[in-house]
């Protein structure tokens, strides 16, 4: 009965209260003045002893307003950084103001706070070279200490709560890697832990987290915060992401501000507003006031952010302009600020790679904070979004092939083109070995860059081949842009004949690439998926394996060439099945622009018995789409 009663104030609580968490996302001016029309907790020394260290050491424990014997209290451990003491936080950020605040305005729960002094050794002062050696070990000796000793101590001394769910840690800095390290190392002792721009001292986080089930079985609130500007910013960054992947549900809070207690106030009143009570982990997402700069963004660009529920924050400099926008596909409407900063929050972006411009007074510019791409027909910006699925594409400690542009002439064109070319890892040192080859294409308004960078095809097949799910084979990513309209036939004509004439050719006489057509697979993307349909399937006495990504011959404006094509095929299909291993067919999902294309085409290959498979990977007309596109058709090849 106790369990359901618990179970509807809960959901009261957070339906009731939800809106309020998720708009807060920081503390309001003035939480950190003292009022004196409230009422106080009190501040009191104590000393406890520890046969960890073998001495009487010392703590600050905080009691709150109305504090009463008679009543049980859930704690908070709130531990200071390497160059402070148990005083730290009462001299620099004095909780107790903080608290107080938050007790008078019905913020926080009725809680005992007690600082310890996180240097376990018998000369805890923090004096001299607070970098040497023994007084390092010592704050990696105080988890012993804090667990037999003063926790025990308190709970002996003081009315609290003795289970897990009501004891929390969290510290700053030095204490900050303390309490990620003690409190999700000890599971069972600790269920809400927050680390305040935590320092090097942090375990790597597979090691921090080694079970992410018990983690989120366990854990009521993980709160990971820092300031944007901190130099320590990257091991809170390294631990969120290891989070992420593995969906343990926490917060990861940025906030305007470098190392410093301005961050830390705010970061304790986050923290303790949200301990000891029902918490919806659905708006954990939300709270963060910035993001993450873009893998995409030029050096030292703080924009474009990522936030941890996807939006992504803009900016651009621009005192003159009357208006500007953003164009990621839906144009956004930018807000001017002081000194001509415009800005915009999006709406949560879907995984991966976009394309995006900025509109200044009507005209198209790509951000100078943002790496440039050759994508719509001109350069254009780009951002990454990350996901939790993208470690197929992440650079990893596995040997690496390179990516190399390859100049040639071109007999069919009579002028020099080139490409780029991936060669797998040892290509250079494995010199008698030779490699089947993957040509493929990209979309229109790309061209040979396209698969080499947005595509990210080096570490896709880098992390493939280091997990032997995908053979070492060369790839090459032509131009298949022609100087003549790529969708009718004499174009389409014109790249086959590059292809076969030119392309080919150069390849295998210029490096090691294993011949025939059980070493040969034609793939493409869109635009490049129909040069596929048309250069492969009259052709598979060349190619024995065919990828055609978000692609099908478009209705009303190639039906010639599809009819001739499909009478083709009706005449050869006992042909195309024998020689084809893999005719691999893959579309984003409905919202694809090319899905009902592709969907007559293959109604047109089950009326003739064309053999071909099928797959669907949601995400419409993107490149999040095609790599995933190749990372799951290139462990089909060359496996025979």
């Amino acid at each position: 009965m106790k369990k359901i009663l618990y179970f509807i104030l809960s959901l009261i609580f957070i339906f009731g209260n939800g809106i309020a968490q998720e708009l807060e996302k920081q503390a309001p001016q003035g939480f950190d003045v003292v009022r004196n029309d409230i009422p106080k907790g009190k501040i009191d020394t104590i000393s406890y002893s520890s046969k960890t260290v073998g001495n009487t050491r010392r703590a600050i424990i905080y009691t709150p307003p109305s504090y009463s014997k008679n009543k049980k209290y859930p704690v908070l451990y709130l531990l200071h950084g390497i160059g402070g003491d148990e005083k730290e936080w009462l001299t620099h950020g004095q909780p107790q103001v903080i608290l107080d605040n938050m007790y008078a305005d019905g913020r926080i729960e009725p809680m005992i706070v007690v600082m310890p002094n996180g240097r376990a050794m018998k000369d805890d002062r923090a004096t001299g070279n607070i970098m040497a050696p023994d007084k390092v070990e010592a704050f990696a000796t105080f988890e012993k200490d804090l667990l037999t000793d003063l926790i025990p101590f308190i709970e002996k001394k003081y009315p609290v709560l003795k289970d897990r769910e009501n004891r929390a840690i969290a510290g700053l800095s030095m204490g900050g890697g303390q309490s990620l390290n003690f409190g999700l190392g000890n599971l069972d002792k600790f269920a809400w832990v927050g680390g305040f721009s935590s320092a090097p001292n942090t375990k790597e986080p597979a090691v921090l987290v080694p079970d992410p089930q018990a983690a989120k079985d366990k854990l009521k609130l993980l709160f990971i915060s820092c300031g944007d500007a901190d130099n320590l910013l990257r091991f809170s960054e390294r631990t969120h992401e290891y989070l992420v992947r593995n969906e343990v549900p926490h917060i990861y809070y940025i906030e305007p501000g470098v190392h410093d207690f301005k961050v830390w106030k705010n970061g304790l009143y986050m923290f303790s507003k949200l301990l000891f009570k029902p918490v919806d982990q659905s708006v954990f997402n939300n709270y963060s006031l910035l993001g993450t700069p873009a893998s995409t963004n030029v050096r030292n660009a703080k924009f474009p952010q990522i936030l941890p529920d996807s939006r992504a924050i803009f900016r651009i400099i621009a005192p003159e302009a009357k208006l500007v926008q953003l164009d990621l596909g839906k144009k956004y409407d930018m807000v001017k600020g002081d000194e001509g900063i415009w800005e915009v929050t999006t709406e949560p972006l879907g995984e991966g790679f976009h394309y995006y411009s900025l509109i200044i007074d009507g005209v198209a510019v790509a951000d100078p904070a943002s790496e440039t791409f050759y994508g719509m027909g001109r350069k254009a910006s780009g951002i990454e979004v990350p996901f939790k699925g993208d470690g197929y594409y992440a650079l990893k400690d596995v040997p690496h092939g390179e990516v190399r542009k390859v100049r040639y002439f071109s007999n069919v064109l009579r002028q020099w083109r080139q490409f780029y070319l991936y060669t797998p890892p040892g290509y250079d040192t494995q010199t008698n070995e030779k490699f089947p080859v993957l040509y493929i294409l990209h979309g229109g308004g790309e061209d040979e860059r396209g698969w080499a960078s947005q595509g990210k095809t080096d570490l896709i097949l880098d992390n493939l081949i280091a997990e032997k799910k995908a053979k070492q084979m060369l790839v090459v990513m032509p131009d298949g842009n022609m100087p003549m309209a790529a969708f009718n036939e004499n174009g389409l004509k014109m790249f086959e004949r590059e292809l076969k004439e030119s392309i080919i050719p150069f390849v295998e006489k210029n490096y090691r690439a294993s011949t025939g057509a059980q070493n040969r697979a034609l793939a493409g993307l869109s635009m490049g998926g129909i040069q596929t349909l048309y250069a492969g399937v009259q052709n598979t006495d060349m190619f024995a394996y065919l990828g055609v990504f978000s692609s099908g011959w478009i209705q009303a404006r190639q039906t010639e060439i599809a009819d001739g094509q499909y009478a083709f095929m009706k005449s050869n299909v006992d042909k195309i099945n024998g020689n084809l291993k893999q005719f691999w067919i893959s579309m984003g999902g409905k919202e694809d622009i090319a899905y009902e294309n592709c969907k007559v085409m293959m109604s047109k290959f089950d009326e003739m018995g064309i053999k071909y498979s099928y797959r669907d990977y949601p995400g419409g007309h993107t490149w999040p789409v095609w790599r995933n596109d190749l990372y799951t058709f290139a462990p089909l090849l060359f496996q025979e």
